[in-house]
C-alpha cells in the first residue's frame, strides 16, 4: 500500500534557508500541507533536501510543488542504507511552473532509509528554489 513516508520521526535537513529565516521559510514548511507556506532556499549553485527515515522504505513516487520561476531544470534522487554513501537512484526533470509535479518511474526498486533530493540548474538567476510541497510516497519495508 502506497502512502506518505514522511512522519514525525523523519529527520530532515536542507542546503540553506533564505536569510536564515527558518520561521518563515524553514524546512518544516515542506511537509505542513499549508498552501500559504514554503521552504525558500538561499542562493547557491545547487540546493538539496535530505530525509532520514526511522526505518527502511521503498519509494514509488515523488511529488513536488515549486513556485514558478524558482524551480529546477534538473533534479536527482539519491539514497542509501545506514551509513553507506549515497547512490544515484534516478534523475528527474521538473517543469518551471506552480503545478504539483509527480515523478513516478515504476522501476525504483531501491530500498533506503536516507534520501537526498538534489535540485540543480535552477531557473532563478541566483540559484534559489521555492517549494510549497514535497511528498515522498511508497511503502515501509
Amino acid at each position: 500500500m502506497t502512502h506518505s513516508l514522511v512522519c514525525a520521526e523523519t529527520v530532515s535537513r536542507v542546503s540553506s534557508v533564505l536569510n536564515r529565516n527558518t520561521r518563515q521559510f524553514g524546512k518544516k514548511h515542506l511537509f505542513d500541507q499549508d498552501e500559504e507556506t514554503c521552504w525558500n532556499s538561499d542562493q547557491g549553485p545547487s540546493q538539496w533536501v535530505i530525509l532520514e527515515f526511522p526505518q527502511r522504505i521503498r519509494v514509488s513516487q515523488l511529488q513536488i510543488q515549486f513556485q514558478g520561476g524558482f524551480s529546477s531544470r534538473c533534479g536527482r534522487l539519491e539514497g542509501s542504507q545506514g551509513c553507506e554513501a549515497l547512490n544515484k537512484i534516478v534523475d528527474f526533470y521538473p517543469e518551471d511552473n506552480n503545478s504539483l509535479q509527480i515523478s513516478c518511474p515504476g522501476l525504483w526498486a531501491a530500498e533506503v532509509d536516507r534520501l537526498k533530493v538534489m535540485f540543480e540548474d535552477t531557473t532563478d538567476f541566483f540559484g534559489r528554489v521555492v517549494i510549497y510541497h514535497l511528498r515522498v510516497l511508497g511503502e515501509k519495508v
